[in-house]
């Protein structure tokens, strides 16, 4: 539980630096009714991610359990490493093109939408089928073979995780006062520049730890099996000296 809990908050605190959603939010915080609005945004984005996750984990995890109840832990270890392996092929990926994505700018809000909860709602359900980073964090839920309060607890942190950033907006907006504008306005200018090239290194952190975590896992496992073995060896000359 605890290896899962951590790798599951680090997924989703590198994951949450998404323009996507911060771009939107800062555009929100800078109009009328700016915390109101990205408190509702804010909501919106975690309650269509979080039920999109269970709807995948509770679905296939609920099947998963039932053909095979008790998964060796080795598969564990093998999304481990296959989660780490996509974070850093992400990281690459972004890394490589991140001159042309800081050269389109943060997303902005619709001004024509009234409802913050419906943009959050539609920029959720649309991002949701190409979250690769939160498809890694589900499979590792899934593979840790727990029940599924278990897992929707660890969606739930992962999801909390995610909406740090928007939840920081909102309580600059809330409590800055006068100079909110100020930081949030810096804060958009550093993204616009710098969000690939902190996202890239984000994720190929955590995947590096994902794939040490799987193959520490291995190494372990291996490591007892070859101790057992030369136990038993131990112990057969000891009865047949």
């Amino acid at each position: 539980m605890v290896r899962v809990l951590g790798l599951v908050i680090s997924i989703g605190i590198a994951d949450s630096l998404n323009p996507t959603t911060i771009g939107p939010a800062l555009y929100l915080a800078a109009g009328d009714k700016a915390r109101g609005s990205v408190i509702e945004f804010t909501l919106s984005v975690f309650a269509v991610y979080f039920l999109g996750g269970a709807l995948i984990a509770i679905g296939p995890g609920e099947l998963l359990r039932s053909l095979v109840p008790h998964l060796p832990r080795t598969v564990l270890y093998a999304v481990e490493v296959a989660a780490g392996a996509a974070l850093l092929i992400s990281a690459g990926l972004l890394w490589r093109n991140r001159e042309r994505l800081c050269a389109r700018g943060l997303p902005a809000a619709n001004p024509k939408r009234s409802s913050s909860v419906l943009l959050g709602a539609t920029i959720s359900a649309v991002e949701l089928p190409t979250a690769f980073p939160y498809f890694a964090a589900i499979a590792a839920i899934l593979a840790s073979n727990l029940g599924a309060l278990r897992q929707l607890f660890l969606l739930f942190v992962f999801n909390l995780c995610f909406v740090l950033p928007l939840i920081g907006i909102a309580v600059v907006v809330t409590f800055a006062g006068p100079r909110s504008e100020r930081l949030l306005s810096s804060g958009r200018r550093f993204l616009e520049r710098r969000w690939p090239h902190t996202l890239a290194v984000l994720l190929a952190i955590v995947g590096v730890i994902a794939v040490l975590l799987g193959a520490t896992g291995f190494a372990a496992r291996g490591h007892n099996r070859f101790g057992r073995f030369f136990r038993h060896i131990r112990h057969f000359f000891h009865l047949h000296p």
